[in-house]
């Protein structure tokens, strides 16, 4: 695919950051933002599981969306150590996806700082991401369009992310954040995708401690090199046509897509998933 390294830094100040990344929605990692964070030191599996391993967590695995499934349901549930135990010992397709470890786990909050970096970030207790080594998570893009602050933890990660710009080649399902399930974007089939030749998007691999932007609105895709997880800070979208589209898609797209798999089934999933087809390739 056509894929540009992301830009690296390893510190940067608030004015620079604000100026050349967060006006011009361009990505970047900085590699040293959390290097004064107790979470630095302290944050991997093993402290996970001493500290959380009593709770009962959702599981989620790659199978494909189904009319059964509610918007973000769970597939499974583990005691978290249980599921690290699992992620140590073998790789899996299990992730914990979203979920908020420091309500449950309040001395974690204690752990981390929230960077004075010229966004403002939404100061709720932010969600983890765990995953096994391999294990991935579809390319998609978050319901808010939120400007992500992606802090990556205990092992490596490579995260492939694309520009708003770029969905006319990503097969985006109607009524959904996510493209194609059945695309491998490891090793994407251009035969039967032809469009993701057309595609312009930044790939890098994060490491324990380092941070990635992501401007608002941009799809990402995540492969866990390794057991490992992550930490997301947001800020609410600066264009008011990105504000938007996040309140039609928490407040009309979600619940009508719902409403559609309740009374047509598996046929509204095929027909959503025919239409990210005919749709992208006609912008061929």
């Amino acid at each position: 695919m056509n894929l540009i390294e992301i830009e690296r830094v390893k510190t940067i100040s608030k004015e620079n950051f604000y100026m050349h990344y967060v006006k011009k929605q361009k990505p970047l990692v900085i590699e040293q933002l959390t290097q004064d964070w107790p979470a630095y030191e302290k944050w991997n599996l093993n402290y996970i599981k001493e500290l959380a391993g009593d709770k009962v967590i959702p599981l989620y695995d790659d199978r494909p969306v189904s009319h059964k499934d509610g918007f973000n349901q769970a597939h499974a549930q583990m005691k978290m150590a249980d599921y690290v135990d699992l992620l140590q010992k073998e790789p899996t397709n299990y992730r914990i996806f979203l979920y908020n470890l420091i309500k449950e786990v309040p001395s974690l909050a204690n752990d981390f700082k929230w960077p004075n970096i010229g966004l403002r970030l939404v100061k709720q207790l932010p969600m983890l991401f765990f995953g096994g080594e391999n294990s991935r998570v579809f390319m998609h893009y978050d319901i808010d369009y939120s400007n992500i602050l992606h802090f990556h933890f205990h092992g490596k990660k490579r995260c492939m992310i694309f520009a708003p710009s770029e969905t006319p080649f990503l097969y985006k399902v109607p009524f959904a954040l996510i493209s194609r399930e059945d695309i491998d974007f490891d090793q994407p089939n251009f035969k039967k995708w032809p469009a993701l030749e057309k595609a312009q998007g930044y790939i890098c691999e994060l490491n324990h401690g380092e941070m990635l932007y992501m401007p608002e609105g941009y799809w990402h895709y995540m492969k866990y090199l390794t057991p490992g997880f992550s930490m997301s800070f947001r800020a609410f979208p600066r264009k008011f046509s990105n504000l938007f589209r996040a309140v039609y898609n928490v407040f009309v797209m979600r619940h009508f897509d719902n409403l559609m798999r309740k009374f047509k089934g598996q046929n509204w999933i095929d027909y959503k998933n025919q239409k990210a087809i005919t749709n992208t390739n006609g912008n061929l």
